[in-house]
């Protein structure tokens, strides 16, 4: 395995700015608001040329409604990490939070490394009187949003790792994020991070029963059953008229870019409340983004009998709109209908991947033309020739043919509908492409030769004598 370097230390002291910097990502959601890190984070980076695997935390503090939470989180990555950078904030000094960092990464007897973050504008000289009362050897100074000291970092963390070389240069060259990409996503408490715990097997995103508990973008490379995945586990996605704080407007952008590069798109809704405008507003957008799609109907165990032949009416009735989008009921607190999910993961994906061929295509084409022909144009019929595979996940189709522009969108959606239908393309919205063919006269003038022209003249001749 890679070594591990976990960024630990109290709120907006810089972990996810240098995360950002050492990883040469985006990746981390960067404000200036204590406490928007909540799950740990994991990112790939180069230390002086060696594979490290990187670790973003959130502050360990005691006075916030998630602090225990936050400080368990902190505390596991403390504990799988080869090596600590202990980060502190130059501009505000030493502070009752700062020590008891110190005093757990001591009493651990974790190897940390302590960085000054922030000394831009402010003298060093001052900065090292301010925190001598720690007794560090060598603290680090530097500016993580300005790249100031970051090459002395790695230099300083280089020696640590040394002793992992050989673990490194066997390590896959695949990085953290490879594998089947599974977005969680729905409103604020659900249950999304619960289940991407259930799936997980363990405690790895915080979960409280408290809105907006995720704050970013998770995403989780894990195996299973020989299959590498790739779980994101999304913020929640309130009505823009809800959305008030600036981070939370990231936040949403966040969960919308994750939809974007998922191969498989979970929506997760709450049993109780059922599929509401902002459930179907998600599915929309992921339909639109190209994933494939699961809908994971949560909290079922709590459902009387009577109110769960009501929810599935009620459900049914509102996705009649894409009945091709598989819905499971689940239970991601206890486990129930979990394991079965994902076995619809894996078959939307299966069927995203799209392995057909241009002679079966053509043929699907020609039966639904014949079974349903298309309209005709000023007296002229559209033709549909060939069909062929473009893209997958979602799937693409090329339909050529003549005059494809003048083809109704009910006759489009037939057609998607009958592939889907056809080749068994569950959960996969099915993008159609229309090519014309061009008219190989066009532009081009008939010029007549000499013989044609005199005959062409004798005629207008005649007509003119006989009238």
């Amino acid at each position: 395995m890679l070594p591990a370097v976990a960024l630990v230390g109290r709120p907006n002291v810089g972990k996810s700015t240098l995360f950002n910097k050492l990883t040469r990502s985006r990746d981390a959601l960067v404000a200036d608001v204590p406490g928007l890190t909540r799950d740990r984070r994991y990112g790939r980076c180069e230390v002086l040329g060696q594979p490290v695997t990187l670790i973003d935390t959130g502050g360990l503090y005691g006075d916030h409604a998630l602090a225990a939470e936050l400080t368990r989180q902190t505390r596991m990555a403390v504990a799988e990490a080869d090596l600590v950078v202990l980060l502190l904030d130059a501009r505000e000094g030493v502070n009752s939070a700062d020590e008891e960092v110190v005093a757990y990464l001591r009493r651990q007897d974790a190897p940390f490394i302590p960085v000054i973050n922030k000394i831009d504008g402010v003298r060093e000289d001052q900065v090292a009187a301010e925190f001598a009362r720690f007794g560090f050897a060598e603290p680090l100074y530097i500016s993580a949003s300005h790249n100031r000291g970051l090459r002395h970092l790695q230099e300083r963390l280089a020696p640590h790792l040394q002793q992992f070389v050989g673990d490194a240069a066997a390590e896959p060259a695949e990085g953290v994020g490879d594998g089947v990409r599974v977005a969680v996503v729905g409103r604020p408490n659900v249950g999304k991070s619960t289940l991407v715990n259930r799936l997980l097997g363990e405690e790895r995103q915080v979960v409280f029963d408290m809105p907006g508990t995720t704050k970013d973008a998770i995403d989780i490379p894990f195996n299973r059953d020989g299959t590498d995945y790739v779980l994101i586990d999304t913020a929640g996605v309130r009505r823009k008229g809800k959305v008030s704080e600036v981070t939370e407007k990231f936040s949403v952008v966040k969960a919308l870019q994750a939809m974007e590069r998922a191969d498989v798109v979970i929506l997760v809704v709450d049993a109780a409340e059922g599929v509401v405008d902002q459930d179907l507003h998600v599915l929309q957008y992921a339909q639109h983004a190209g994933a494939g799609l699961v809908v994971a109907v949560n909290k079922w165990d709590g459902l009387a009998a009577d109110q769960r032949e009501r929810v599935k009416q009620s459900v049914d009735r509102k996705l009649a709109f894409i009945p091709w989008v598989p819905l499971r009921h689940i239970s991601a607190l206890h486990g129930t209908g979990v394991g079965h999910l994902f076995e619809m993961v894996d078959e939307v994906y299966t069927a995203g991947e799209f392995e057909v061929t241009t002679s079966l295509l053509t043929r699907l084409l020609d039966g639904l033309a014949a079974s349903h022909p298309p309209p005709s144009v000023r007296g002229r019929q559209i033709k549909l020739k060939v069909a062929t595979r473009a893209g997958q996940h979602p799937p693409r189709i090329v339909i050529h043919g003549n005059q494809l522009d003048a083809l109704p969108a009910s006759y489009k959606r037939f057609l998607e509908n009958g592939f889907r239908e056809a080749l068994n393309l569950i959960g996969n919205p099915v993008k159609l492409e229309f090519r014309k063919g061009d008219n190989p006269f066009a532009g081009r003038r008939n010029e007549l030769t000499e013989r044609q022209k005199s005959r062409r003249g004798r005629m207008i001749k005649r007509r003119k004598k006989s009238r």
